[in-house]
This record gives structure tokens, C-alpha cells and sequence, in this order.
């Protein structure tokens, strides 16, 4: 929704009222006798309080009044903007003020305006006096039609009519309307750019937001006029010739031209290239604080390549940033450039001024209504009483950020009055919702329809800790989740947490043999920060599962419960280490995530195996709306002790969260005409995310281009044979897949849908192109 706002009073607006009040200054005066005031007598008041008027009325009982102290008074309740008509009279002794109101505005009511979020116009309105019970003023509602005529025409509308009605009411009050009738927002018809030599005019183009329609203008709406987005991308225009060289580059003219019906547009940018130069040398001086050296390192441009200013400026944060880790919280890095128009050459003097050191004297924290203030503090590595440090500032932002907790966090230092190397830092933080309680319905293309209800914390009563129960039912069973967790147990981060969960799963619904598993069991989990971004987790947990086979079952799966019984006890114990840089755990943009767990069944409970799972995922930005992503994991399970692998807990690979396009679990070696899983996992994946066309500061959507491979291998018989050896699987096994993804962070948990192709089906496999879940799986 565009902003709206509205300038001070226009020159025109000043001049009626200067206008208005040099009539009243200019009326013939009234010629009374000089007298001394015993009395003073206020007429005509309605709204406003008598005392208003006594407040900038200059005359005082006791004094003695003139022609010009009347009329001196009869200007200043002028000013006051109160009243339309005044006149003073002399009775006897007694002085008489005899006033006009201005009307009260008893209503404004606004129809039409679709353009501008409507609390936004209120709120300017507000701030310049057009509001509810205060004085109406006709020069300002007129300024307020201008202004929104010129906001719509800056914005493209330029067949909108704004009509203001103001309707008289008793007891000297009037109603506002204000009558908006947008049209239609003009669409770009051409963008010309004339004048460029040394790149090309689509090239050129591309570098504005708004121009001809394209396939994607439906949702984009880059095609509607914008005096806003022309002038951003006259700007990206500019600091494109600039970083490419070219130090004199000119736009010289920016011709919006409206067609004679106002519904198209046509642009024209009319530029100057000019020469392209060269970085001759490059120098600091100043203040360096540091070893030359050390920050010639920070130096982003060198001689002998072309003048670029978004290298100056990297160079001059680098810069700042370095010497603000050392507590120059103003240091400040001015490029003096020396120009040679002849060798069109640049020598460039980078020119360092720390300033002094800063402080930190207290952090304040606001936005923190839900959270206590504990849980915003112990994430800040910044600390009251030390050196101003902004790379640790830096990470207490990304620290309160992957807490999942809030929206936005901004930061910003006050100087402290009196003390010039102290300063407060201003925390404000923009809580979201941690908390949820749902009743709904889904459905995926695995388990058809599901029912869910959950009641979650992840800030429970503004503690930091998280504090969930759910339920699931749905075509593949029931599931119940009881889970705690302090990320604090400690005061230096240790966390604590437990699980408690039951699982009654029918696997018939899916592409697997069938068989029904009834699972329940708890898990506790100790973590420890090791170093910055590494943590490590600690787990003790038991299971209880019980296999109930149909007549449908695989020969493999008789097989185990014929030999080892159809129940089973787990002993677990694990071990993950964690390296988490990402910049949000929910839509990354840029970071690295990797984790390697271990973990084992051992004595007592009745199962003997163990696993190891290594998993990455990296982000990287690729513009500021395209993010490019590389994954991938890989997992064994083996039995030891003479037990084998129960096929209960095997890996399987298909579906929408592992390979999209093939059906859920349906990938692996096949049995009896059905896959069984295996142990061995393999999947890697590469993708390409971007923001819903249209709602890109939505951060609830995403959607993706991928392509994912892997498989899934390595069954045992138990029969007294395995043929798990092999830890990596052979290239003609593998199973690729491309499409496109979308995800919707829904009141009733995550949407994902997708799209996919196999780009290696072969014989047997199961496909499954369109594939969608609503609601949350188990």
C-alpha cells in the first residue's frame, strides 16, 4: 500500500491567510477615547472556553486601552486561527469583545480512497489539524484535495477526481466528506533510454522496476506508473555507470509523457555516458588507528581498475566497521578523489577519522511486551559499560533473530548529554506471534484428510521457553506430542528439553508393504554452546514399538517378527553437533546450517544399532529478492551385536518434502511388488528461492525452483544375509526430479505444494507430479 503524506502549507494556502489578515489590519480603526478597563465582556462564544480567549487576549483589566492596543488585539485573536470575524467595542467602561467561530468539524468521512491505507490519510490528517472536533479551516481541506491530487498523479492516476463537501450542521458545526474516484492507473506503454552507447537499451531497462508489460506484470504490477519507482530506477541507472567507470555520466532529461485519454504512459531518459576512467593509485591517510597494512587489506579497489563508487563505499564501511570493533563508534572514511582529465585517470586518498571511543553506558529495550526483558538482554553480546563493539551489536541482532521470536529488530545509539564518549543503545524489537492454538482440518496427498489440534508456546508467558502439545489424525493414524524446552537452563545457555509422544501409524495408505506400528516413548535433550554458531546436543531416549502385520505384508517383515517377536524396546543415546549461521530459521536468505548426529540402541533395551547422519544447507543471496540454496544428507543405520536393522526404522525417500514428483516413500529397492526402504540414504538438492510475485514483504510465502536427486538402499533379509555394504549407491540408481515449490506458512501449519517431473523414471517406479499437503504431518 503506497504511503501517504502531505507537505507544509503551500505558498498559495500562506497567502490567503496573509491575505485574510492584512484586510483585518487594514479595517479603519475605531476611534475611542483612550479609557481604563474595569470590565471585560466576551460575546459570541460557542465551543471555546472564555478563558481561551483571556489566554491570548493582550489586554488585562486595570489597563488602559488605545486604538492601537485594540487593534493590536484584534491581530492576535486573529492568529489564533479560532475565530473568522472579531470586533471590539467600548460600553461605558467595560470592553467588549465580540467574536465569530469558526466551525467545529463534527465529522470527516472519506469514500473512494483505495490507494493509500486509510489509517495512514487519518493519521496525516490528524497531524495537520483536520480532525475531529477542532476548528475547520477551509484553506486546509483545500490543501488536503491538492495534495491527494498530486499524490494519485505522482502514482499514475491521472483521471482521479477528489472532491471535498463540507455540509453546515447546527450549533456551528460542519461535516466533512472527502470523495475519491481513483480510475484507472496508467500503464506503461514504452520506456526509451537514448543516448547510451556502451550498453545496451534492453540491458539498461532492466534496471528499473516499473516498464512495458510482461508475462509476470499481472502479478508484479511493474507495467503501472510510479513517480516513486522512476525515480529509484533513475538512481539504479546512475550507480550502474558509476561502478562501470564512467565518472561524468549525466541523465539529462526524464520525460513522462500521458496520452490524451491519461490511461498510458511513455518514458523517455535522454543520458550522457561520457569517458570511462581509471583508479591511477590508491592511498590512506588520517588517523589510521591500525597498521597501514591491516587496513589496506579492507581496500575493496586497486590502480589499474576502473573506477567503481560501490567499491569506494565497501571500502569505506569495511573501514568503519573495523575500527567500530574497536570502539570508534563514529569513525568516519572520506575518498578524496584527484581527477586527470587528460589520462582519465582517478588518484584516489582514502582519508581516516576515528573520532574518539564510545562507551556503552546502558541498552534500553522497547517492543518487548510479551517478552521479559531477560530474554532480549542475555542474546546481546554487546555489554553495558564496554567499548562500543559493532560486530558484536551485529550479532546480538542476528542472535535475536533466530530466536524465531520477533519480526524486526533495530538499533540504534543515543549520546549520552554531558558525556561525549558515552552512548545508550536503543533496542526496539517487533514481537510476532510465538504462541498457537489450532483446531483444524488438511489434507495431503499422502494421508488424504487430516485433523489437527495443537496449543503451542515458543515463548511460554515470555520466558523464552517453548512448551507444545498436538494432535494429529489422519489417514495414516494418530499422533500425540507433548514437548518442553529451556534454552536457558543455565545462565551461559545450556538448554534442557523432553518429548513425550505416542504414534499409531497404518502404513497402508502409503506405497510401502503395509503394516500398522504403535509407537510411544520420551527422549530428553541437553545442549551446550560450544563457540559462535556451533552447538552440541546430547539426547537419552526410550521407545516401546509394536508391529502388527497384515496378510499384505512382505515376506521380509515376517521374516523379522518371526525371529525377533513383533515388540521392541529402545535404549537410545545421541550426539549432534550443530553449525547454524543461517540469518532466520524459518525463510533463510544467506547462512550455512550443517549438523552431524550419532546415535545408538544399546543394551538394555532389546534393538542394537547404530546410525550417522550428516545434513548441510547453504544459503546465499543472489540479488535482493533471489536467494540460491545447496543441500544435501546423507545417513547408514547398521545392526551390530547380531541384530539386525528392524525395517521400522529404515530410510525412505519420495514425496514432497524429499523428492518431490515420486510418491511418498515409494522410492528403494522393491519386495514382493513393494518398496522397503533400506539403510542407506542419499539426497541432494539445489534450488532457487524467491518471493511470491506481488507479496514480496509478505515473509509468510515462498516459492522455489529445484532440482533434487537421491535414493534410498541397502535392505537387509534377515534371513541371515544383508546387502547394506555398500555405503554410497551407484549413479544408474539415482532418482532425479525438477519443478517448482511454494510454501505458505498457514494458521493451520505449513501448505507446500509443488510441481515436479522425474527426470529419470524408470519401470516400477511410482509418480505422483501435483502433490500438496495442508496442515501438519507426522
Amino acid at each position: 500500500m503506497k504511503k501517504f503524506s502531505l507537505t507544509s502549507p503551500t505558498p498559495l494556502v500562506l497567502a490567503s491567510g496573509l491575505a485574510c489578515m492584512a484586510a483585518v489590519w487594514a479595517a479603519p480603526a475605531w476611534a475611542f477615547t483612550p479609557f481604563t478597563v474595569k470590565n471585560i465582556e466576551i460575546r459570541g462564544l460557542q465551543h471555546i472556553a472564555p478563558g481561551t480567549v483571556y489566554n491570548y487576549l493582550p489586554i488585562h483589566i486595570g489597563e488602559e486601552v488605545d486604538d492601537q492596543k485594540a487593534q493590536q488585539a484584534i491581530k492576535d485573536l486573529y492568529s489564533t486561527g479560532f475565530f473568522k470575524d472579531v470586533t471590539i467595542a467600548r460600553s461605558d467602561e467595560n470592553l467588549l469583545v465580540i467574536v465569530q467561530e469558526r466551525p467545529i468539524i463534527a465529522s470527516i468521512k472519506m469514500h473512494g480512497i483505495k490507494a493509500f491505507s486509510k489509517t495512514e490519510v487519518e493519521g496525516t490528517l490528524k497531524g495537520i489539524g483536520l480532525v475531529d472536533r477542532h476548528i475547520f479551516n477551509q484553506s486546509i481541506l483545500d490543501e488536503v484535495v491538492h495534495g491527494l491530487q498530486q499524490q494519485y498523479e505522482g502514482m499514475g492516476y491521472y483521471n482521479a477526481k477528489i472532491h471535498a463537501k463540507v455540509q453546515k450542521l447546527p450549533r456551528n458545526r460542519v461535516a466533512i466528506s472527502i470523495d475519491a474516484q481513483e480510475g484507472e492507473q496508467a500503464t506503461i506503454k514504452q520506456v526509451t533510454i537514448v543516448g547510451n552507447h556502451a550498453f545496451s537499451e534492453s540491458r539498461l531497462r532492466s534496471l528499473f522496476s516499473i516498464g512495458a508489460p510482461d508475462a509476470f506484470s499481472f502479478f508484479t504490477k511493474n507495467d503501472r506508473y510510479s513517480q516513486e519507482k522512476l525515480m529509484k530506477g533513475l538512481e539504479a541507472l546512475h550507480n550502474f555507470y558509476l561502478d562501470r567507470g564512467y565518472l561524468n555520466f549525466d541523465i539529462e532529461s526524464s520525460q513522462v509523457q500521458v496520452t490524451p485519454d491519461r490511461r498510458f504512459v511513455y518514458i523517455t531518459v535522454n543520458i550522457h555516458e561520457g569517458p570511462v576512467y581509471h583508479i591511477k593509485s590508491v592511498n590512506l591517510s588520517g588517523n589510521l588507528v591500525l597498521p597501514k597494512p591491516e587496513l589496506e587489506k579492507l581496500v575493496e579497489i586497486h590502480p589499474g581498475e576502473v573506477f567503481s563508487r560501490s567499491k569506494i563505499n565497501d571500502t569505506n564501511s569495511a573501514i568503519a566497521d573495523k575500527l567500530g570493533d574497536l570502539g570508534y563508534a563514529f569513525a568516519n572514511t572520506t575518498p578524496v578523489p584527484t581527477v586527470d582529465e587528460k589520462t582519465r585517470e582517478v588518484a584516489l586518498n582514502f582519508e581516516v577519522d576515528p573520532g574518539r571511543k564510545v562507551y556503552i553506558r546502558r541498552i534500553e529495550i522497547t517492543g518487548n511486551d510479551r517478552s521479559k526483558d531477560y530474554v532480549v538482554r542475555r542474546q546481546f553480546r554487546q555489554l553495558e559499560g564496554s567499548l562500543y563493539n559493532g560486530a558484536q551489536i551485529k550479532r546480538s541482532k542476528e542472535r535475536l533473530q533466530q530466536t524465531g521470536f520477533y519480526d524486526k529488530v533495530d538499533t540504534k545509539t543515543v549520546p549520552v548529554p554531558g558525556h561525549p564518549d558515552q552512548m545508550n543503545l536503543d533496542v526496539h524489537v517487533s514481537e510476532r506471534p510465538t504462541g498457537s492454538f489450532s483446531l483444524g482440518v488438511g489434507y495431503s496427498n499422502a494421508q488424504g484428510i487430516l485433523f489437527n489440534g495443537s496449543i503451542s508456546q515458543k515463548n511460554f508467558m515470555g520466558t523464552g521457553n517453548a512448551l507444545s502439545f498436538s494432535a494429529n489424525v489422519g489417514g495414516l493414524g494418530t499422533a500425540f506430542n507433548l514437548s518442553f524446552t529451556d534454552p536457558y537452563f543455565t545462565p551461559d545457555g545450556i538448554s534442557l528439553g523432553f518429548n513425550l509422544y505416542r504414534n499409531d501409524t497404518n502404513l497402508s495408505s502409503l506405497a510401502v508393504a503395509p503394516y500398522q506400528e504403535i509407537d510411544y516413548g520420551a527422549t530428553g535433550t541437553l545442549g551446550i554452546p560450544i563457540m559462535r554458531y556451533v552447538y552440541d546436543y546430547m539426547s537419552l531416549g526410550y521407545s516401546n514399538t509394536t508391529i502388527n502385520l497384515t496378510s499384505s505384508s512382505t515376506q521380509i517383515y515376517n521374516s523379522y517378527v518371526q525371529t525377533f517377536g513383533n515388540t521392541a524396546t529402545a535404549v537410545t543415546v545421541g550426539n549432534s553437533l550443530v553449525y547454524d549461521s543461517r540469518n532466520s530459521p524459518i525463510f533463510p536468505t544467506k547462512g550455512l546450517y550443517t549438523s552431524l548426529d550419532i546415535k545408538a540402541a544399546v543394551p538394555p533395551g532389546d534393538l542394537k544399532w547404530y546410525k550417522a547422519e550428516v545434513k548441510a544447507d547453504y544459503y546465499h543471496p543472489i540479488t535482493s529478492w533471489l536467494t540460491g540454496g545447496l543441500s544435501g544428507r546423507y545417513g547408514f543405520i547398521n545392526g551390530y551385536g547380531g541384530k539386525p536393522v528392524p525395517f521400522f526404522n529404515n530410510y525412505y525417500l519420495g514425496g514432497p518434502t524429499t523428492l518431490p514428483g515420486y510418491q511418498t516413500y515409494s522410492l528403494g529397492e522393491q519386495i514382493d511388488g513393494y518398496p522397503v526402504g533400506g539403510t542407506r540414504e542419499l539426497l541432494l538438492n539445489a534450488s532457487l528461492y524467491f518471493p511470491l510475485p506481488g507479496l514480496a514483504d509478505n515473509h509468510n510465502f515462498r516459492m522455489s525452483l529445484f532440482a533434487a536427486s537421491g535414493w534410498v538402499y541397502g535392505v537387509q533379509s534377515y534371513l541371515g544375509g544383508s546387502n547394506s555394504s555398500r555405503y554410497f549407491p551407484s549413479l544408474g540408481d539415482m532418482r532425479s526430479t525438477a519443478g517448482i515449490g511454494f510454501l505458505w506458512i498457514s494458521p493451520l501449519g505449513p501448505l507446500r505444494l509443488s510441481l515436479a517431473v522425474p527426470l529419470d523414471k524408470k519401470p516400477g517406479d511410482l509418480t505422483q507430479p501435483l502433490q500438496f499437503t495442508v496442515g501438519n504431518n507426522f
